[in-house]
């Protein structure tokens, strides 16, 4: 091997070699990166499933996810387990768990609220009035589901607009105004 052709692989970094701590360094780092990799990925949606389970059917739970928060009165007090719907009647069935330390009346109601304008979705649990409680596997009976933003604006628009074409229509024609009309007294 001539002289030229050592010191251009030692340029290209080909005869360079690498101190042991710099390797043993590397892998360490690369170690730790797969640990953290591996414990987002275990432990993505794991939240305690402690408490006991209840069950609630609404028309629509459009964004309620599992591992939802269940919440009453802003307070996290559990989570949403399982979705499902129903084949007889096609509603969805929401699978939640409490902590035990709550007892729910039975006439409890659960709503799907929004967090935020733009943000997810929770359960928002009401406790009712009545002296017996719901047992663990029982049923909330008064729910109501997500309120679809997209409906209520596309619902606002169609009552604007049909409320400026029947104006319209039962105005008499005027001509158009020019620029720098003023109104008459």
């Amino acid at each position: 091997m001539s002289a030229e052709q050592t010191r251009s692989d030692t340029r290209a970094g080909l005869g360079r070699r690498h101190d042991p701590v710099e390797l043993l360094a590397g892998l360490v780092v690369l170690a730790l990166l797969a640990g953290l990799i591996i414990a987002a990925v275990i432990g993505n949606g794991r939240k305690s499933q402690s408490g006991y389970v209840l069950t609630a059917q609404f028309d629509h739970i459009d964004g309620l996810d599992v591992g939802s928060d269940v919440r009453m009165a802003g307070v996290n007090i559990g989570q949403v387990m399982d979705e499902t719907v129903n084949p007889k009647d096609f509603q969805a069935v929401v699978t939640l768990s409490v902590r035990p330390d709550i007892k729910l009346p039975a006439d409890s109601s659960a709503v799907v609220t929004s967090d935020s304008l733009l943000g997810g979705k929770y359960l928002a649990l009401a406790p009712g009035g009545a002296d017996t409680m719901l047992a663990p596997g029982g049923r909330i009976t008064q729910t109501q589901g997500a309120i679809s933003l997209e409906q209520l604006l596309s619902k606002f628009i169609f009552t604007v607009t049909d409320t400026m074409t029947k104006k319209q229509a039962g105005a008499p024609d005027k001509p158009a105004a020019k620029p720098g009309d003023l109104p008459k007294p």
